[in-house]
């Protein structure tokens, strides 16, 4: 049985030592040496990757010419190999051959390619939006079926705050990979409206009701020239295009007040809107007419 446990003490397991050598006082005080100079580093390089991050992302944030969106991408990159950095100096602690690991983690990374697609394509994806920047944080977009602000963008999606002010997520590759609708990339829109007008009313009093109202108001942009003019023949009514340029900041606002005070003045000045109307003619059988009135003179 002695036999037996001296030849399992004489094992070699580590650094070519036996269990018997990683039992004395000098190796376990070397052990929890490395073990705290590891914890050292790891802390050191996360407290350093912070902090560089948050000097990458204060430089965006400081010059309003530059991209916080990007800024904020390369804040995240540099953590990271900061923290990269800091493990490869963990591991050469304990004596572990970095290179060895290094080519290991190259041929785990092309398995790990093909299982995770749709993940490396939204980190693609995000990394493509960072770099060209179709939309930034704050800006306001139509995007894979969806409309909202932009409050994040990370590497595998893109947040919104919808029009209800709730959280709307997107895959990357969803947003790199659709028609982008930014409505906040200008600084002026053009305001369009349809007004109808009935077909016994005065046209040229209608078109400058219209013109008159809307221009009265100090958002629209007299330059360029408003466009006011008939566009059809509807069914039940002539009706008006008119497009006008306004701040992009004041348009939806804009939209609505102007429909409200376009209706109000052409009532006031007695111009019909009509509503649509359908007319109906019925012809009867003349025979059928015919039997009708007899049974009424019989009666």
């Amino acid at each position: 049985m002695f036999e037996t446990i001296d030849t399992v003490m004489q094992t070699e397991i580590y650094g070519g030592k036996a269990i018997a050598d990683l039992l004395t006082l000098e190796f376990l005080a070397a052990l929890l040496g490395d073990v705290l100079a590891a914890i050292v580093i790891l802390l050191l390089g996360l407290a350093i990757g912070g902090w560089l991050k948050r000097r990458v992302t204060h430089i965006g944030q400081r010059h309003a010419h530059l991209d916080n969106t990007l800024f904020g991408f390369l804040g995240n990159v540099v953590r990271y190999i900061a923290v990269g950095f800091a493990l490869l100096f963990v591991l050469n602690t304990f004596g572990v051959e970095t290179t060895s690991i290094v080519a290991a983690i190259g041929a785990a990374g092309l398995a790990i390619g093909l299982a995770l697609q749709g993940t490396l394509s939204n980190v693609a994806a995000g990394v493509m939006i960072v770099l060209f920047r179709p939309i930034k944080l704050g800006d306001f977009v139509e995007v894979a079926g969806k409309t909202g602000t932009v409050q994040d963008i990370n590497l595998n999606t893109t947040t919104l705050a919808s029009l209800g002010n709730t959280q709307i997520i997107i895959p990357n590759s969803e947003v790199w990979g659709n028609v982008i609708e930014n409505y906040s990339v200008y600084d002026r829109r053009r305001a369009e409206w349809v007004f109808g007008v009935g077909y016994g009313a005065d046209l040229a009093k209608a078109e400058q009701v219209i013109r008159d109202t809307i221009m009265a108001d100090d958002r629209s942009h007299a330059d360029p020239e408003p466009f006011v003019q008939v566009n059809n023949l509807g069914a039940s009514s002539v009706d008006f295009l008119v497009r006008v340029w306004v701040d992009s900041s004041a348009y939806f606002q804009y939209q609505a007040d102007m429909k409200r005070r376009v209706k109000e003045a052409l009532d006031r000045e007695g111009i019909d809107i009509p509503f649509p109307t359908r007319t109906l003619h019925v012809e009867r059988d003349a025979g059928a007419a015919e039997t009708a009135r007899d049974g009424r003179e019989a009666a």
